[in-house]
């Protein structure tokens, strides 16, 4: 029978005698079983843990589990977590372009309508009634005189920080995009050859994170996005949707729509394996997943 008996925890490691009497405590086991090298684990864990149950632990046991859940916390942020967080940017920022430059059209179409209504890209129509006075916009489009309003200088300088903070917002929503894409070379290279930065990432972002991603089978991955349709398929029987995000891939966007289940079924296939690979942190085959399409079904335009 054993004299002494070794037991570790997360405050340390702890020998017994044979009444379960403390005899002494270590930072670790392999000190303890320098020590004590005949100490074995005891085979009744109660008299243990009734040791444990003094008031005396109850503090170390409290700051103790504190400083592993912070270690757990820290050591979950995961790659895709980054990705997931800048894609949400990317979209919150086309959103606030949107509509600002909206506004913007709205203000600006006061002082001269006609250039107003003739450009549709934003970004260019910002940088260009920055930069150009109002009868050169006018040259540009043919027009000699304006209808719209006189602005004083204060007025005008007003629609001008608002075209300034739009192009920062644009500039700011391509620098993200090219963090966007650095990240999904490192953390998902397989989904980034198929499908994009950012239709792969959307996809980590709608799945959660990049291991759900890799746990869905692929009719589910096919419908990501199309959720609301699904339902509305299962609850009134309407029409049951095809795809969902992946849409946007131009191997679908640009076929006919009669093919676009057969192509959505099969990107969403080479997906899943993607997902799957990089999950599982297995050879690239991206390139390989992507010929396979093409050979298919042409290249993407």
């Amino acid at each position: 029978m054993a004299n002494n008996f070794v037991f570790t925890n997360v405050l340390g490691t702890f020998v017994f005698d044979s009444k379960f009497n403390l005899i002494e405590r270590f930072k670790s086991e392999e000190d303890a079983k320098r020590k004590f090298p005949k100490a074995e684990e005891p085979k009744d864990f109660l008299p243990v843990l009734l040791y444990f149950k003094k008031p005396e632990f109850f503090d170390e046991f409290y700051k103790k589990n504190i400083d592993l859940t912070k270690k757990d916390i820290k050591s979950s942020v995961k790659k895709d977590w980054l990705i997931i967080q800048a894609i949400n940017l990317i979209e919150d920022l086309e959103r606030a372009i949107n509509m600002l430059a909206g506004r913007l059209r709205d203000w600006y179409s006061l002082y001269n309508p006609e250039f107003a209504a003739s450009i549709k890209d934003h970004e260019k129509f910002a940088e260009l009634i920055s930069t150009k006075t109002k009868d050169e916009l006018l040259d540009e489009i043919g027009v000699k005189k304006s209808m719209g309003a006189d602005f004083s200088k204060k007025d005008f300088s007003a629609v001008l920080s608002l075209a300034k903070e739009i192009k920062n917002m644009f500039a700011l929503k391509r620098s993200q995009q090219d963090y966007l894409e650095s990240l999904m070379k490192e953390a998902c290279p397989n989904i980034l050859a198929v499908a994009g930065a950012l239709i792969g990432a959307k996809l980590v972002s709608m799945a959660g994170s990049l291991k759900n991603l890799a746990e869905m089978h692929a009719s589910k991955i096919q419908l990501l996005g199309a959720e609301k349709a699904l339902f509305r398929h299962m609850r009134t029987g309407a029409k049951c949707p095809r795809h969902g995000i992946i849409i946007q891939h131009p191997l679908i966007a640009a076929a006919k729509q009669s093919e676009h289940g057969k192509r959505a079924r099969a990107l969403a296939d080479k997906l899943s394996i993607a997902a799957k690979v990089d999950y599982f942190k297995g050879e690239f085959i991206g390139d390989s997943l992507k010929r396979q399409l093409e050979k298919r079904f042409g290249r993407a335009g």
